[in-house]
């Protein structure tokens, strides 16, 4: 089972939903980066339960506790160990789970694999290993701070509700404003009674994350096997309930023609830029200095607190009511998530990119 994300900058994830407690080693950190503990903080609890009656309705402080590799608010090179404690586990919810597989859910496939299974909260397969991805990109982000680069992520579809303009014409700045995580404040309202409505159901539902990168130089990403939007793609995929990812104009430009699509290049102030921008920021493989754009989609939890049929260990088919505590909608959470895996993608490639113009901003 592979457990690290990364090639410098490295991310190494432990735990189980209802075990003791979550947490990682991050590795690669350059010396000297700023490190704001309630920043980290902040990203957890933009991704912990119960924030919200749209939310699992489990209650987890998600309290980080930093192990090593931080002094003094800053980085120290070394690599930083963390932990995040559970402290909120209704394991007995789950006693109905122990021989039987949930649809559409890890359960078969992990049985299969290894020969065993954690039936409590889908032990490892569980969403909530991705406190450890949040904490990593918290980090990430820091440093991209520090290089004025942002990553931005926000609910942009929710069912058959979806925002129908440019990302550029929304304010980022509120996408926090609202449960829903849009920045639209007339449609976080419509899609926020949806998720109600299909919470009184027992029933869940997808959507979709648009992600934006601003700042990022020329040059970021591999021309063959390694390609910016392969790794992003890669990413985002690995995130829990992840069903598409596309970048730029995506789907929609294939009915386009060339002359439709083509970024045309032009020089302002002295600067090479682009009249437009469908290539989405990557071109070739490799970052073109605009703006990244991508979206992904979720599809609709796969727990429901609705009878279903399915099959146990031995075969025999079943019926399963599930019971205990789950989102109706993974979106609100899922945000930060997908900010941390694109934020320690582009810092990675930074890394990668040059140590040196990665010390230079550190000396700055």
């Amino acid at each position: 089972m592979r457990n690290t994300f990364g090639n410098i900058f490295t991310l190494t994830t432990f735990g189980e939903s209802h075990g003791d407690a979550v947490g990682g080693v991050i590795d690669g950190m350059p010396a000297g980066i700023d490190i704001d503990i309630a920043y980290i903080q902040k990203e957890l609890d933009r991704r912990r339960p119960g924030q919200s009656h749209i939310t699992t309705g489990r209650k987890e402080a998600d309290q980080v506790e930093i192990l090593s590799g931080v002094f003094e608010g800053k980085s120290t090179g070394c690599p930083i160990g963390f932990i995040v404690h559970n402290t909120n586990q209704h394991s007995n919810d789950y006693d109905n789970l122990k021989g039987v597989f949930r649809p559409s859910h890890a359960d078969y496939t992990y049985y299969n694999k290894y020969g065993v299974r954690d039936h409590r909260g889908g032990g490892r397969s569980s969403a909530r290993i991705t406190i450890s991805r949040c904490v990593g990109g918290a980090l990430a982000k820091l440093a991209l701070k520090q290089m004025g680069i942002r990553v931005y992520a926000y609910t942009s579809q929710v069912g058959n509700i979806a925002l129908d303009k440019d990302y550029r014409l929304y304010d980022l700045s509120k996408i926090d404003s609202n449960a829903v995580r849009c920045p639209d404040e007339l449609k976080a309202k419509e899609m926020e009674s949806l998720i109600s409505q299909v919470k009184a159901e027992g029933d869940t539902i997808g959507g979709v994350i648009t992600g934006v990168i601003k700042g990022c130089p020329v040059g970021l990403g591999e021309p063959e096997f390694d390609k910016l939007h392969a790794q992003l793609g890669a990413a985002m995929l690995s995130i829990n309930a992840v069903k598409g990812f596309e970048y730029g104009e995506g789907f929609d430009g294939v009915a386009e023609r060339g002359s439709q699509q083509n970024d045309l290049f032009v020089n302002r102030e002295e600067k090479v830029t682009t009249l437009t921008n469908h290539s989405g920021g990557i071109q070739g493989g490799l970052s073109n200095g605009q703006d990244i754009y991508f979206r992904v989609a979720f599809k609709p939890v796969a727990t429901l607190l609705q009878e279903q049929t399915t099959i146990d260990k031995d075969g025999n088919e079943t019926t399963l009511r599930v019971q205990g505590r789950h989102d109706p909608c993974v979106l609100p959470r899922a945000v930060p998530i997908v900010e941390a895996m694109a934020a320690m993608v582009i810092f990675d490639d930074i890394l990668l990119n040059s140590t040196i113009k990665m010390q230079h901003y550190v000396n700055c």
